[in-house]
């Protein structure tokens, strides 16, 4: 589903860097703790502070997460590469803890196996070391679980119509029906979650700040629309 250079628009350097410094000031929630883990404000190996950013396909995640993975600097880890193809939203984040998370937790390096949607297999393994910062994208990548380990949740959002028109000139007019599938599917995820309501950061589709802080549960991105041509 993901190709190279994401769907979205560029975050303006004002608020990539207050991105930056909200990471920078967490607390890391990766690694063994040690002594010094916070002084000067600078991360040390004790630990990791990890970036997840969620929000539904076309939103433009993957481009605010590229931005992130330079300016940090740190690895970004696509939540694509870890989903079993289309059908594959919900056991993701199982394969993402086991090889990357947990390991990183005890101090230890993660690696992970990237799934080929074209071969419809998973292929070679990619090594994630313990490291001051990474960026873990994708929709998924935000659930309940995550409020266990990461330093920062920022959600992103666009309009259904605007989403599934990226999607579709990314992935071509023969992944409609699997888009919309999927568009229904990581709604009721996000339901189940309450990704957008616990997110520390919301951004829209156009990098554009939204809110910083948690807020109260709302309605959230509106139900995926059947009857969306091809313009968009």
């Amino acid at each position: 589903m993901r190709v190279p250079g994401g769907a979205g628009v560029s975050v303006g350097p004002d608020v990539l860097a207050e991105l930056v410094r909200q990471v920078r000031d967490a607390v890391p929630r990766l690694g063994p703790p040690g002594p010094g883990a916070l002084a000067a404000g600078e991360p040390t190996a004790s630990g990791t502070r990890l970036v997840v950013v969620d929000g539904p396909a076309g939103s433009g995640k993957t481009t605010l997460a590229a931005q992130l993975g330079g300016a940090l600097p740190a690895q970004v880890l696509h939540m694509d590469d870890l989903y079993e193809g289309w059908r594959g939203l919900e056991p993701a984040w199982a394969r993402l803890d086991a090889w990357v998370l947990t390991p990183l937790a005890a101090g230890r390096a993660g690696r992970y196996r990237r799934y080929d949607w074209h071969l419809d297999r998973f292929a070679e393994w990619h090594d994630v070391p313990a490291a001051p910062y990474l960026v873990v994208e994708g929709c998924g990548a935000g659930r309940r679980e995550a409020d266990q380990v990461a330093a920062l949740r920022v959600w992103v959002e666009a309009p259904d119509d605007v989403r599934l028109r990226r999607g579709l000139d990314r992935d071509g007019e023969d992944q409609r029906d699997h888009w919309l599938a999927w568009m229904v599917a990581e709604r009721e995820h996000y339901r189940r979650n309450g990704t957008r309501e616990r997110a520390d950061v919301v951004l829209d589709g156009w990098g554009r700040l939204v809110r910083t802080g948690r807020t109260a549960p709302g309605p959230g991105p509106t139900a995926p629309r059947t009857d969306v041509g091809g313009e968009a």
